[in-house]
This record gives C-alpha cells, sequence and structure tokens, in this order.
C-alpha cells in the first residue's frame, strides 16, 4: 500500500514539474516572439533558471513550503518570463491546497507587484491596462479553478468518511447481534441441556449404588455418570467458548491430543462398544498438538456415529504416519445385520463439521459404507 502511494505521488511530481517546464518555455517563447526588440535574457540562462525553478517548485508543493516559494517566484518572473507559468500553477496548487483566503492573498501579492512593475515600464495606458486585466482574469480563474477542485475533493474525502462510518457501524451491529445470539445459545444450553445432563447424573449415581442393582448394572450406571459428567464439563467448555469474546475469565480446558487418544477408546469400552485401537505412531507426544487434536476429534466423531447407528458392533480405529508428510486416520465399524444402521435421532452436521476441520488444515476426509459389511471413515492429515 505504501509503495502505491509513493509510486502515485512520485508519478504527480512528475507531471507537475514537466507542466512548470512546458508552460515556462511558452511563456519564455511566447514572450520573445511577441517583442523581439525587448532585452530579454539569454535563453539557456533562463531554461536553467526554469529547470531550477520547476524542480524547487515540485519538492515546496508537498510541504508548507508552497506559499512562500510562489511569493519569491513573483519578482523572479518579472525577470525571467518564463518563471510566469511556474507562478501560475504555483497559484493553482495552493488554491487546491489551502484556504481560499490564503490563495487570495498570493494571488493579490502577484497582482500587486505585476501592476506597479508593469506601470513602471509600460508607456502605453492601454496596454498597461490590457495586460492588467489579462493576469487578474488568469489570476480569477486558476483560483476558481484551484478552489473547485478543493470543494470536490473534500466532497469526496467526505463521502469516503460517511462510508467508512457506515461500514464500521454496520459492523458493530452484526457483532452486537453475533454476541446476542451465542449469549442466547449459551443460556439455552446452561439452562436446558445442562440441568438434563446434570439430572442423568444424578440418576445414574442413585442407581450405581442401588444394593439390589447387579454388579453389571452398577458399572454401566457408573459409566453413564462418569459420562455424564464429561459431557457437563464438554457443555462448560462450549459455553465458555460463546461467552469468551466478552468475558476474559473464562479459563479453557486443555484440549485433547494424541496423547489421549487410549483414554477415548476406553471410554468407548466402557460404555459397552468393543474396540480395538491400532495406533501405529512410535511417539505420539511428537506430534504437533494441533494435529494431535484434530486426530482425536476424527476418532470421537466415528466412534459416535457406530455408537448410534451400529450400537455394539466391532470398531477398528487405525492411526498411522503417511509417509514423512501426513497421518492416516481410519475408523471402521460392522453394519448390522442386514446392512441398515439404526435410526436415531442427530443433526446429520457431525460428518459435515468434521470435513471442514479437514479442509481447513489441507487434508482429505472420506467416509462410505463397504461391500462387506463395514462403515470406513478416513482423513488424511498434513503434518
Amino acid at each position: 500500500m505504501d509503495n502505491q502511494r509513493s509510486t502515485r505521488d512520485l508519478i504527480a511530481s512528475l507531471r507537475y514539474a514537466f507542466a512548470i517546464a512546458g508552460v515556462g518555455v511558452f511563456f519564455a517563447l511566447g514572450a520573445r516572439a511577441s517583442d523581439p526588440a525587448d532585452d530579454y535574457p539569454p535563453l539557456v540562462l533562463e531554461l536553467a533558471v526554469l529547470a531550477v525553478v520547476s524542480t524547487g517548485l515540485t519538492l515546496c508543493r508537498r510541504r508548507r513550503g508552497l506559499v512562500p516559494c510562489t511569493l519569491v517566484l513573483v519578482p523572479v518572473s518579472m525577470i525571467f518570463a518564463g518563471v510566469i507559468g511556474a507562478v501560475m500553477l504555483g497559484l493553482l496548487a495552493i488554491a487546491v491546497r489551502r484556504s481560499w483566503p490564503v490563495a487570495a492573498a498570493v494571488g493579490g501579492v502577484h497582482m500587486s507587484i505585476l501592476t506597479v512593475v508593469f506601470w513602471l515600464t509600460t508607456e502605453d495606458p492601454r496596454a498597461f491596462w490590457e495586460t492588467v486585466v489579462v493576469f487578474l482574469a488568469l489570476d480569477a480563474a486558476l483560483i476558481t479553478s484551484g478552489m473547485f477542485v478543493r470543494s470536490q475533493r473534500l466532497l469526496v474525502h467526505s463521502l469516503r468518511e460517511r462510508a467508512r462510518d457506515a461500514e464500521e457501524q454496520q459492523r458493530l451491529r452484526v457483532e452486537e447481534a453475533r454476541h446476542l445470539e451465542r449469549e442466547r445459545l449459551a443460556r439455552e444450553m446452561h439452562d436446558v441441556l445442562a440441568h438434563r445432563i446434570s439430572l442423568l447424573a444424578v440418576h445414574a449415581g442413585a442407581l450405581e449404588f442401588r444394593r439390589d442393582a447387579s454388579a453389571e448394572e452398577r458399572h454401566a450406571a457408573g459409566v453413564i455418570r462418569q459420562s455424564a459428567y464429561d459431557a457437563l464439563e464438554d457443555l462448560r467448555e462450549v459455553i465458555g467458548m460463546l461467552r469468551a469474546e466478552q468475558d476474559t475469565s473464562v479459563v479453557e480446558r486443555p484440549q485433547p491430543t494424541l496423547n489421549d487418544l487410549p483414554a477415548l477408546v476406553e471410554q468407548a469400552r466402557q460404555a459397552g462398544a468393543p474396540v480395538t485401537l491400532d495406533n501405529r505412531i512410535a511417539a505420539p507426544s511428537q506430534v504437533p498438538t494441533g494435529l494431535g487434536r484434530h486426530v482425536y476429534r476424527i476418532v470421537q466423531e466415528g466412534l459416535t456415529n457406530a455408537r448410534k447407528h451400529a450400537p455394539g458392533a466391532q470398531v477398528w480405529v487405525t492411526v498411522e504416519a503417511s509417509g514423512a508428510k501426513g497421518l492416516r486416520v481410519e475408523v471402521r465399524n460392522r453394519l448390522p445385520a442386514g446392512g441398515t444402521a439404526t435410526e436415531i435421532p442427530g443433526t446429520g452436521t457431525g460428518l459435515i463439521g468434521l470435513r471442514e476441520r479437514v479442509d481447513l488444515v489441507g487434508g482429505r476426509l472420506e467416509h462410505a459404507r463397504t461391500p462387506d459389511g463395514e462403515f470406513q471413515l478416513r482423513a488424511w492429515l498434513p503434518r
């Protein structure tokens, strides 16, 4: 952005310098053509002065020295006709960049010096008044044009500011609406889901300690109770994430990694799912945290799908390196007899969320039923 602005400034300065030089040459040659008998400075000297003036005025154009530089050039233009063009363009630049009283004051000084010089050097009153009127019209036209350009620039700047303000207000409204929606979701999840999961944990705990319950029933109740407590922790984490933008006191739980995969499989086994884990990663702790978390979530979703749609079916989980640049994850489970999955209510967004997660890191996700009566979930993740 800064390079583009510097390039535009350089191009504008070069155009301004060439304009001063071109107009100056026009005035220098025009003066000699209109009155060849007059005693003019050597043309080479005038062109050299014009080169210095165009360079100096261009350098002053973007600084506060534009007004004094233009005023200094006014008496110089009485000697070198080519400098008249520099004075004119300087007056135009002042009208564009400064307020109209400043431009009018510089124009007044210019006309005052011109009037005095022409009064002393012109013998014909008619020629004197014609010259004064011409330069007065030129100064007025330049100041008017500069003021018009300045007003247009101010208008464009004002419109841009209003557009930026409108965009900022729209962004704030969207953020406020998003925050309110997140707060609403957090309240609903806390008031409804947390309450029901807490009741589930309480009932499971009561069943676990009933004396007339069998050992198998007490074990199952304990698994349900622990799963409910884990679900409450996950729910608190989600609620905390929903409120994290406004509540900086929320402390996130440690995110799961590849080292937590055996514990996840053990939880599934305690829930009654026969799961076989084949982790072929020699050093799971050396796998990057983000990559390990993605592997954990993929296996978690695969186990959840198997538990929902094929309860009690054998599940195989395989994690292995795929060359030196990635990891391969596979979760397979047997389909129920007849190849028809058990219909358990669900949102249907689990695999969609997994695909989005995998796509974000540049991986691939595949899932399909096989002719052997299995459902396969495969993913490749780059290291």
